[in-house]
């Protein structure tokens, strides 16, 4: 069966109902730089980084976020590499705890609350979904080189606090580019004063 997309209006973005198996095409969080991985508004130090978690484990209800506050939960997730971002799919609470909008900034390490106020790359009008059945796409061409993604979740269906056990992310990554390739490859050019001597002392030789 084939899933479907269809747009919410304005810049909500699409979803997707009725994918396949995606256990592999949701594997970025292997890509993700783990020990970096920040969550503002977090009860819990650390718990943030328990909901990038294989696809298999998705429904693992013992690894999960709640936010402290308020409703608000604000993600920083850099990346080993480059990755083209497709699509993210958000497990939450159940009813009111299910986080209902979803905000993303690309290439903005460090975000807090306060940076929040600027313009997302893309915003998301979130429903309710316990399963992981509902992709939301991102603009592609606009997510084609990111680096480090915020999430912001801000506001949910009612409840004082936000609940989410998984957050998946499907997309391509690309290596980083090491800078000690660049220096191997720097390295590699013949330095033109040593042509330049060379030649010289091959024609006296020559000569000679």
């Amino acid at each position: 069966m084939s899933g479907h997309g269809h747009s919410h209006g304005g810049c909500s973005g699409g979803h997707d109902h009725d994918p396949p198996d995606r256990g592999a095409e949701f594997s970025l969080y292997t890509k993700i730089d783990t020990e970096r991985v920040e969550c503002l508004n977090e009860v819990i130090d650390g718990s943030g980084k328990l909901v990038f978690k294989a696809w298999d484990e998705r429904l693992d209800t013992d690894k999960y976020v709640e936010s402290d506050d308020d409703e608000e939960l604000l993600f920083n997730i850099p990346f080993t590499g480059n990755v083209k971002l497709k699509g993210v799919i958000v497990i939450g609470g159940n009813e009111e705890s299910h986080p209902s909008e979803m905000k993303l900034y690309k290439n903005q390490p460090n975000m807090t609350f306060d940076d929040t106020r600027s313009e997302p790359d893309q915003v998301f009008e979130m429903h309710q979904d316990t399963s992981g059945i509902i992709e939301y796409n991102t603009k592609i061409a606009r997510f084609s080189n990111v680096n480090h993604l915020s999430i912001h979740f801000s506001k949910n269906f009612g409840a004082e606090t936000s609940t989410v056990y998984y957050i998946g992310l499907r997309g391509e990554f690309t290596e980083a580019q090491r800078q000690g390739v660049m220096i191997v490859q720097y390295e590699a050019y013949a330095n033109p004063k040593d042509h330049k001597t060379s030649m010289t002392d091959n024609v006296q030789h020559e000569i000679s």
